[in-house]
């Protein structure tokens, strides 16, 4: 029996999780014979056969899909059986279903974020068939060789569980990788950033893997880090204290002075008295802007308006407008009433007594009477009337 029989056997009853998950990846790798044959006298409206089978998407063979990956301490490995790396020709290539690449990533993982997960990926498809081992250090090794953490060991060993890419946690994890460690949890290779991590005098704790053939490099996520995260919040720090002020922590729990929290509270204030400002404004210019465009509005209406009772009143009181030859019209019309119809030349003068209710009030009572010719001449003398007297 080799050894991922041995393992399979001593960890199916250990952990539920991974014995499903094994007998999920037999399931997968149990070949399926898919029928391609067609038939000639029953093809359909593409070509196809009805007996053509499609096959089924192949789902992803990864651990950590459904439940959290389990810790190393928790698993039973048989040691009997000897242990044989394979080298980096044989992982690309492709090992068998039962015999995994296992490959180690370390970290301390502390606020986990995409960076992170990112690359646990890249880890996890480093090769065709992988399992990912993932060490996380302790509190106590952390802060005495790199510094004080914001989440604590069990919060980061939590957070690394539930990543999708991790198949197994290894807690308590060492800050150097001996051989012992490398052989007790039969790791093919280490995967890290190429970059020299330096630490604890020496200028790279993974010089000695690089060296043996098993470091498998990973890629860096640029602008996302524990430290920028950090940095972000520093940074910020009044209004992160102010939000969680507001959101019911006391000063106490903020490790705030009493005169800073006093401080704070003031800032907020005035920072709602100006957001109310700034609203008002933008309001009173909303308002002015639609004031501003119904007046543009009203005057243009007037404009034209007014062109328009401009033109009706030179029409009809303008020089030449319609008053005028009505009033030349009524005038031409007056004449014409009041003008008397002349005799043709040729018919005898007779002589005419004026209208007994006619007289001119200049005429003397007693005057002596007129001779007809004389009569008839002062009778169309009275009916003559000036130019100016007819305007």
């Amino acid at each position: 029996m080799d050894f991922a029989a041995f393992f399979t056997r001593r960890t199916v009853q250990s952990s539920p999780r991974l014995s499903h998950n094994i007998a999920l990846m037999e399931a997968h790798t149990t070949p399926k014979p898919h029928s391609r044959k067609r038939r000639k006298d029953a093809t359909g409206p593409n070509g196809t056969a009805d007996e053509d089978s499609v096959p089924t998407k192949m789902p992803r063979q990864t651990q950590g899909v459904s439940q959290p990956a389990p810790f190393s301490d928790e698993l039973e490995i048989d040691l009997s059986k000897l242990y044989h790396r394979v080298t980096m020709e044989e992982a690309k290539r492709g090992t068998p279903p039962d015999r995994p690449v296992r490959v180690y990533a370390d970290g301390i993982f502390d606020l986990f974020h995409s960076g992170h997960a990112r690359a646990l990926m890249q880890a996890k498809n480093l090769f065709p068939n992988t399992y990912l081992i993932v060490g996380v250090c302790s509190d106590e090794l952390t802060h005495n060789l790199k510094g004080f953490t914001v989440m604590n060991e069990a919060e980061r060993y939590d957070a690394v569980q539930h990543c999708r890419y991790v198949d197994e946690v290894v807690r308590n994890a060492p800050w150097t990788l001996s051989p012992k460690f490398l052989d007790e949890h039969r790791i093919d290779f280490v995967a890290h950033d190429d970059i020299p991590y330096s630490s604890a005098g020496s200028d790279d704790v993974y010089k000695h893997i690089k060296e043996a053939g098993m470091f498998a490099p990973t890629q860096r996520t640029e602008g996302i880090s524990t430290s920028d995260i950090i940095t972000r919040i520093v940074r910020d720090y009044d209004v992160y204290v102010r939000r969680n002020l507001q959101r019911g922590y006391t000063a106490k729990e903020l490790n705030v002075s009493f005169i800073n929290e006093k401080r704070f509270n003031l800032q907020e204030r005035v920072d709602k008295v100006k957001k109310k400002v700034k609203d008002v404004e933008e309001k009173s210019k909303e308002f002015v802007q639609k004031v501003e465009e119904k007046s543009i509005d009203l005057i243009q209406k007037w404009e034209e308006k007014s062109r328009e009772f401009i033109g009706n009143f030179l029409e009809m009181f303008g020089p030449e407008g319609a008053l005028k030859h009505m009033l030349k019209e009524g005038k031409g019309r007056m004449l014409q009433a009041i003008s008397p119809k002349q005799s043709p030349s040729s018919s005898p003068t007779r002589e005419r007594s004026p209208s007994p209710s006619f007289r001119w009030p200049f005429s003397a009572k007693n005057s002596p009477p007129a001779s007809p010719g004389r009569r008839s001449r002062a009778i169309t003398g009275a009916y003559d009337i000036s130019e100016d007297e007819e305007d």
